[in-house]
């Protein structure tokens, strides 16, 4: 097992870092390493846009459900959809693409696009002894996100990524079995994932127990459950269809 892989199975959500904003150096890497992300034929569908304007930073913190770690951290980079990018494109070249842009087909390039970025981006910043934590919390309310932003029509941000260096050590999740998530040929039968999801809940109660020496002890069926009963963010099409994404 190399270095990158071993980093890579030690990632845990860091949520308390430094008082020590990022070099210029440091986040021209970490972009770098998100550019260099497979895109779907080419197309690059996908802005980064950081942040570094304290008052800017508290202002998407309290958007995001008040988490902290939004506006104190290294650096605050926002992952974003952009097909806008795409219609100036078209315009130069005389094009009618707008059709394709509008489709849900390129709405998946786009968010997808910006997902595989965003990982490669978490693995550099993790590489050079940084932690992150995704913020997907900014979907909470996109409008003000937006506008605080001053993101055009054709562009959605679609999660945050606080980078720093780590003020904490928290410990590692443990994740799914492998042969939950990986099925070899065909898909695997639900008696399958009955035993596995068992199997799982014990683990995960375990750690919530060892975690908290006894004041937890949650199962991660029972987490799900509670969480998909109360549907959040339930404007996201309406949004999405808004800014010019997925009408097709």
């Amino acid at each position: 097992m190399n270095e990158t892989i071993e980093r890579m199975l030690q990632h845990r959500s860091i949520r308390k870092f430094e008082d020590r904003p990022l070099s210029d150096e440091e986040i021209t890497t970490i972009v770098r390493s998100a550019q260099a992300a497979s895109s779907s034929s080419f197309v690059q569908a996908y802005s980064i846009i950081g942040v570094k304007d304290p008052v800017k930073k508290q202002k998407l913190s309290e958007l995001a459900g008040n988490q902290q770690y939004v506006a104190e951290n290294g650096h605050f980079f926002v992952f974003c959809a952009d097909l806008h990018r795409h219609e100036l494109l078209g315009e130069k070249e005389g094009a009618e693409i707008e059709t394709a842009l509008e489709s849900t087909e390129k709405f998946m390039v786009a968010v997808i696009d910006a997902a595989l970025a965003a990982q490669n981006a978490a693995v550099a910043a993790e590489s050079m002894g940084m932690g992150i934590c995704y913020i997907g919390g900014l979907r909470n309310h996109l409008d003000g996100v937006a506008e605080i932003l001053k993101t055009p029509d054709r562009v959605i941000p679609l999660f945050g990524l606080a980078v720093g260096y780590p003020a904490q050590n928290p410990g590692v999740k443990p994740r799914l079995p492998i042969g939950g998530v990986y099925h070899e040929d065909t898909y695997l039968p639900d008696e399958k994932h009955w035993e596995q999801l068992e199997e799982y809940n014990r683990i995960v109660s375990e750690y919530y127990t060892g975690r908290t020496a006894g004041a937890r002890s949650d199962t991660w069926t029972g987490q799900m459950a509670a969480m998909l009963s109360h549907p959040s963010r339930m404007y996201m099409k309406e949004f999405v269809n808004k800014k010019g994404f997925g009408n097709k």
